[in-house]
């Protein structure tokens, strides 16, 4: 089972690897793509601001009834001013025709015009570059009052943008992995986590059944052992035949109680719905179960004492639920005290809580084994073992007080007696 909960946990982990780990490197493609043409986007614009800074120098002049460019005081163009920029790798003017009438820095492999608007180029001779040149090139029309003069090319090395680039694409071929590596501990983690209820409620089905067995096996035995002599000889028998049955009716008895013990435990599971409460006044509910548990304690010649308030106690519940969770910690406590004892059943108020608290004088509790009294099966020493019962009586209690949103808790101490107090949510009128 330790192997299968290992499994599930892994398969847990690798999905969740994979979903989270698709969504990374999803995520992270649309910003590598996002962030390029952004950048390709500003880039471009800030050429395309330069190549019209150019174009606004050009000056004119009617020559033959046609325009012509004067490109002396273009920047970069013309021969007697500076250059507009050192990071234009070239620029070049074609006619209205497309043949090139001036270039700067770079000639074209191709005397006429070939291509419009931005084009990115890799520049074919760098023997200096470890890699190859990029370059973004842009080719618009100059028109003067729209009539069209001719065509400005100018080129910029997309150096400064690949750095740009590729520091991105180093952050990423980095971080995904990294990121994909906490994902899978986080998934191994979190695997961890949801197996860990699983685990529990396994365990404690585990728990329960084993004990549930082993309370089982006992009875079945004395009953097949008795069936058995029932199958001697009737000369054998006869003295005998009735005490042997009566013990297998005593037997089965106990095991229809350990059997309805244990399929209450399993249908209240939870809390009760809202269709299954009533308001009932918990006074009156303790009243009346103190009178029906003093034909029990009397034949142990104990006195159960009742000290109630005079006003109801209003509370939301199951009433025979609830009887049936006092009932089963008043039983208790009679099961435990001396002979010649008393048994204290007292209901009080603790700001919005309704407390019945049920007090012995018996032989209390071990303080390493207050922590268990509540589990099923669970019976604190031999004393306490030997005596009726199959250790399920204060389990039902305490389930049928978290059914009603309340709790059970308990004060004991070693040969002076122990203290049990329901506390259920108080209604006020």
């Amino acid at each position: 089972m330790a192997n299968l909960f290992q499994q599930s946990r892994r398969n847990l982990a690798r999905w969740f690897t994979l979903s989270m780990g698709s969504i990374l490197v999803v995520f992270a493609a649309s910003i590598y793509v996002l962030d390029v043409r952004g950048r390709l986007h500003a880039f471009d614009t800030e050429l395309e601001n330069k190549a019209r800074v150019m174009a606004g120098g050009i000056q004119y002049r009617l020559r033959q009834g046609r325009l012509q460019p004067r490109l002396d005081h273009v920047p970069m163009l013309g021969s007697n001013t500076l250059p507009l920029d050192s990071k234009i790798a070239y620029a070049r003017w074609y006619t209205s025709n497309g043949k090139l009438a001036r270039f700067v820095k770079r000639q074209p492999p191709s005397q006429q015009l070939t291509t419009m608007g931005f084009e990115t180029l890799t520049l074919p001779d760098s023997p200096t570059q470890e890699q190859s040149l990029l370059l973004r090139q842009l080719t618009f029309p100059v028109k003067h009052e729209g009539v069209l003069i001719g065509y400005l090319q100018i080129a910029v090395p997309l150096t400064s943008l690949q750095q740009t680039l590729d520091q991105l694409r180093l952050l990423l071929t980095l971080g995904v992995p990294m990121g994909l590596g906490l994902i899978a501990l986080t998934g191994w983690w979190l695997g961890g986590v949801a197996m860990q209820p699983l685990q529990q409620s396994y365990q404690r089905l585990h728990h329960f059944t084993t004990n549930a067995s082993h309370e089982l096996r006992t009875p079945l035995a004395k009953v097949l052992g008795h069936a058995q002599l029932g199958l001697m000889p009737a000369s054998d028998i006869e003295s005998g035949a009735r005490l042997r049955l009566e013990k297998i009716v005593h037997v089965t008895r106990g095991m229809s109680r350990l059997v309805g013990d244990l399929l209450f435990l399993a249908r209240h599971e939870g809390r009760l719905n809202s269709e299954d409460l009533e308001l009932i006044d918990l006074t009156k509910l303790v009243q009346e179960l103190a009178w029906d548990v003093a034909s029990l304690a009397q034949t142990k010649t104990i006195t159960v004492d009742c000290d109630l308030p005079d006003q109801a106690v209003m509370v939301v519940a199951d009433p025979d639920l609830l009887g049936q969770a006092i009932t089963n910690l008043t039983d208790n406590a009679i099961k435990y005290s001396p002979p010649s004892s008393r048994v204290q059943l007292r209901l009080i108020t603790q700001g919005r809580w309704a407390v019945v608290q049920v007090n012995d004088n018996g032989s209390g509790i071990p303080a390493d084994a207050l922590p268990y009294i509540f589990d099923r099966f669970y019976r604190v020493n031999a004393t306490r073992s030997h005596s009726e019962g199959f250790g399920l009586g204060l389990a039902i209690a305490q389930q049928i007080a978290q059914a009603h949103g309340g709790q059970i808790t308990v004060r004991s101490e070693p040969g002076k007696g122990s203290c049990f107090e329901l506390a259920l949510p108080r209604q006020t009128l």
